[in-house]
């Protein structure tokens, strides 16, 4: 999910605790597990500071080890000692716990986004994405902060919150039931798929699709029960070309293929040499594929430059592109 939903969870998770008794009946308690809360509900997410490197460190990493088992354990320990020593007075057990569940519910919805996340590793190590809610959810973040509100004006904080995730237990259940009659129409139109990649959007009825078989790849999208097919494309395996190998070795272009399971390819000839450039099916927006990778070569596969990440012009493409140059 976003940052701001994670922060709105964080003070649900605060004021859900206060139905526990030794949380409630302390103002100590009470302000130590809303701050472990608000903490460990964005603990995850401090591998952001990869950003600071570059995109490809950030794009192979984010949502990796930080968002792992050992590590919903760690955040919780080390906030818990934190606040130990801030705090007087303080349960540890009860104060790790909420904390732990903070940490645990970032990294569980998490799981539901089409981004996804390595949230069981190193036990699976594989990407979860199941692509039912979007990152942003407005009906998610609304209802964190009526729940909010209704608790600034005197409402009980614990069963407010209590109430609230009930509805959104209910609500959940129901995008997994739409996602899912989404899939298997496109199951049952194309039986001999190898993937099916689906995507939310803001709107409840439409969902992003990538089709893949052993043959072609699909994009297309599923809008009030209607599937509008974009484009199609025959699937190529990546070649042992010479161009491509030696572009492989660059690391942006490394990092997009460590995280896209569903792209397209191709090698341009330019002034400079040679350009490759990978997409990502899967983020079509207003006819565009944002999410990229390219790679630029001389004439004798060294490379000049790269970049991925997310890209809405081409002058924006060639402004990255001269900076990993000077960089290089």
């Amino acid at each position: 999910m976003d940052t701001g939903t994670h922060v709105v969870m964080g003070f649900a998770i605060g004021g859900l605790a206060t139905l526990d008794p030794v949380v409630g009946g302390s103002p100590q308690m009470t302000q130590a597990v809303l701050i472990g809360a608000l903490v460990g509900s964005q603990a995850p997410d401090f591998d952001t500071v990869l950003k600071l490197k570059n995109n490809a460190v950030y794009i192979r990493n984010h949502r990796g080890v930080t968002h792992s088992v050992p590590f919903w354990f760690i955040w919780a320990a080390l906030i818990t000692l934190v606040l130990q020593g801030i705090i007087p007075d303080v349960n540890p057990f009860h104060l790790f716990m909420w904390t732990f569940f903070a940490v645990f519910l970032h990294v569980f919805v998490d799981i539901f986004n089409a981004y996804g996340t390595k949230a069981f590793s190193p036990f699976y190590p594989k990407w979860l994405a199941l692509g039912v809610i979007n990152i942003l959810d407005p009906l998610i973040f609304l209802t964190h902060i009526g729940a909010i509100i209704l608790w600034n004006i005197g409402f009980d904080p614990g069963y407010t919150f209590l109430t609230l995730y009930v509805f959104l237990i209910v609500y959940y259940i129901w995008r997994i039931r739409a996602q899912r009659k989404v899939y298997l129409e496109m199951e049952s139109r194309h039986p001999d798929a190898t993937h099916i990649f689906t995507s939310p959007t803001f709107k409840w009825r439409q969902w992003h699709l990538v089709v893949r078989t052993k043959e072609m790849m699909y994009v297309a999208e599923s809008r009030r029960g209607e599937i509008n097919y974009f484009e199609e494309y025959p699937f190529e395996p990546i070649p042992e070309d010479p161009i491509i190998q030696a572009a492989q070795e660059d690391d942006n272009l490394s990092a997009f293929l460590s995280f896209s399971p569903a792209y397209r390819w191709a090698v341009s000839i330019e002034t400079h040499g040679y350009s490759v450039k990978f997409v990502d099916l899967r983020y079509r927006s207003k006819g565009f594929y944002p999410f990229i990778a390219i790679v630029r070569l001389d004439e004798d596969l060294r490379i000049k430059g790269s970049y991925t990440g997310w890209i809405y012009s081409t002058e924006s493409l060639k402004h990255k592109l001269a900076l990993s140059e000077r960089a290089t």
